[in-house]
């Protein structure tokens, strides 16, 4: 055995034993919270099909995960029914689908968008039992002010909205916070949870309301306390995650995080306990772009965020 292998063995049994004692302590909250530990195996470099994902979810204590729509569609009725019953006595449920939304487009690239990908996205999504879809707004463009794209963004996203309505799925919107993302656009967008609320106030749909990610609450430099002017209703899905160490606020750059716990720069106990106030019942995948986790071996990475989430959720009051 070489010192290597000998090494990831311990770091892994003792990652399961952390796992073991944090669940003890989680499981003496669990009625202290509604939200699910949701996995997103592709947020961890993790490659797996819908089986797999159901049979990691079970193993590393999830208690939902992010499935592959393709997948999803393409699973026969017979089989779909089958691995209905596996996630019911697995206790394990869908938690959301996140894909881009071509809002900036051409006219005839997004109707074409709309009538091919989101209704077969939206159809599959419903077969399923899915109610969450969600997507991300660029923070900024270098053609439309932020007056035009924000006319754009509100026509649009809510013709996406009432097509998913129909449907009975949710729409989340998630803001991207960090300077070095909207900063580099000649015309910077909409960056802020207060700047997202005035976009949905604009749609005004039913089904409409956050992708919230504590990455960018961070980097838009917000509190516990702007989560608390939220409802369960106004949060559709949630990403956690944490920034690296000794780099400045206004240096973070998207893809240069770390799981939740890692560093501690991201106030996660607050933002947790205040996203658990809201009542919030749905699902909550670790985010880590471009974390070392994402290198491991694929049970090394499970095991380590799995145990990282389990502590997070432990921080409940």
């Amino acid at each position: 055995m070489t010192e290597r292998t000998s090494r990831r063995g311990f770091l892994l049994q003792s990652a399961v034993a952390s796992q073991a004692a944090v669940l003890l302590r989680s499981a003496a909250q669990g009625a202290s919270r509604k939200m699910r530990m949701c996995l997103h195996t592709g947020n961890i470099g993790v490659k797996a099909n819908l089986q797999q994902q159901l049979e990691y979810s079970a193993k590393y204590g999830f208690e939902a995960f992010d499935p592959n729509v393709n997948e999803l569609a393409a699973l026969p009725d017979a089989d779909w029914k089958r691995f209905q019953e596996q996630m019911a006595a697995k206790n394990i449920a869908f938690g959301s689908l996140a894909q881009g939304v071509p809002v900036t487009q051409p006219d005839e690239k997004f109707a074409e968008w709309m009538k091919s990908s989101l209704t077969s996205w939206a159809k599959t999504l419903q077969r399923a039992g899915m109610t969450r879809f969600c997507t991300w707004l660029s923070p900024g463009d270098n053609r439309m002010t932020y007056l035009q794209n924000f006319k754009l963004h509100a026509r649009r996203l809510g013709e996406v909205a009432t097509v998913l309505g129909d449907h009975g799925i949710r729409f989340g919107l998630e803001y991207v916070g960090p300077r070095t993302s909207w900063s580099r656009s000649k015309y910077p967008f909409i960056h802020t949870m207060e700047s997202m609320k005035e976009l949905i106030a604009e749609i005004n749909k039913p089904n409409l309301g956050f992708l919230l990610d504590s990455w960018h609450w961070h980097n838009s430099q917000e509190t516990p306390e702007d989560i608390l002017t939220l409802t369960n209703k106004d949060i559709v899905a949630v990403h956690v995650n944490d920034a690296p160490k000794d780099v400045p606020l206004d240096e973070l750059r998207d893809g240069q995080r770390e799981i939740p716990m890692a560093t501690g720069v991201i106030n996660i106990a607050g933002f947790i306990n205040a996203l658990n106030k809201t009542g919030f019942d749905g699902p909550v995948a670790a985010e880590p772009l471009g974390a070392p986790v994402r290198k491991l071996p694929p049970e090394e990475a499970l095991a380590a965020v799995a145990d990282a989430m389990k502590r997070m959720m432990a921080l409940i009051q």
